[in-house]
């Protein structure tokens, strides 16, 4: 199941983008995942500043 995004919450500061191993994850105003991309690892999770995405 892919993360969720927390849209009130996020900054868009692109840090989840960066550290996306399988490129799920663009930036514009807010992060938005391709949930066919994400794989669930967390990494995201663990790097957003916000606590913007949750599983």
């Amino acid at each position: 199941m892919p993360v969720k995004i927390k849209a009130e919450d996020c900054v868009g500061c692109g840090a989840c983008e960066d550290v996306c191993p399988e490129s799920a994850i663009t930036v514009d105003d807010v992060a938005v995942v391709e949930e066919n991309k994400c794989v669930d690892c967390g990494a995201c999770i663990d790097e957003c500043p916000n606590d913007a995405i949750e599983e």
